[in-house]
């Protein structure tokens, strides 16, 4: 059994594949001082609840906060007797290196997303994460990423506003029922979704411009399916791309022996 790991700024997914399908994915929040014995006991209640009774004997993980790789790595060698392949580090192969400018570093996350997206839809795609940021994710012929752009996320664009501003108040984002607010937080509500509907909008309308082609939209993230349901803007939405992308990654390595 494979365990996938996708640690992001916020949350941190675990998820099982058997070979054929992901028996359970689970989230929980994530935490730089959370310790390998911590991640095994919640871990391990879940599987008991859910009466799965598997051997996990690799991992792979993703992660945007280095600070908690090391307690990943930890957890995988202790309980699960397995070296972990962690993308981006020098030892795990990817399909199709990222092409940017000689020493910049792409964060795995978009990396795991532009493969995932490509194997299910192509080529030439812009994928949207909503996530603590924002990010468009360029897709090449051939799978590679080429570039993108990163925005502030929604919920990080909410909190500042709050934070900024003492009369205003903290809101959840939602589609308003007009764009017009009446009262303060309807006025933040709209000002933020259709916000970043313009924002979504323009970003890949220009990326599509340079690129002298269409390019589908694929988002996935938190908040895309709120976008998704309420504005026009996304060819496809896809819910678990990143845990996807994991498992292709793994795959590609199994099948060149570095695993």
């Amino acid at each position: 059994m494979l365990l996938c790991i996708d640690t992001g700024n916020t949350n941190t997914v675990f998820s099982i594949w058997d070979g054929a399908r992901f028996l359970c994915t689970w989230r929980i929040a994530t935490d730089h001082r959370r310790t390998a014995d911590e991640y095994f006991v919640w871990l391990r209640s879940l599987m008991r609840l859910h009466e799965l009774d598997v051997s996990i004997d690799a991992c792979i993980i993703s992660s945007t906060v280095p600070r908690v790789v090391f307690n990943l790595r930890v957890l995988c060698s202790r309980y699960f007797d397995t070296r972990p392949l962690v993308v981006g580090r020098p030892d795990c192969l990817l399909p199709a290196p990222p092409r940017v400018d000689a020493g910049a570093v792409v964060g795995p996350d978009r990396i795991v997303n532009t493969w995932a997206a490509f194997d299910r839809y192509g080529p030439h795609l812009t994928v949207v994460d909503f996530g603590t940021a924002t990010t468009f994710d360029v897709v090449d012929v051939d799978g590679a990423y080429v570039g993108g752009v990163i925005a502030p996320g929604v919920n990080l664009s909410l909190e500042a506003l709050h934070m900024g501003a003492a009369s205003l108040p903290h809101v959840d984002i939602t589609r308003p029922a007009q764009v017009i607010g009446t009262n303060t937080v309807a006025c933040i509500q709209s000002g933020v979704f259709w916000g970043y509907v313009g924002l979504v909008r323009e970003i890949c309308s220009r990326i599509a411009a340079e690129r002298g082609r269409a390019m589908k939209i694929i988002a996935t993230g938190g908040l895309a399916a709120l976008f998704d349901q309420s504005a026009d803007l996304f060819d496809n939405w896809d819910d678990d791309l990143t845990i996807h992308g994991l498992r292709l990654i793994f795959d590609h390595n199994r099948e060149a022996g570095n695993v």
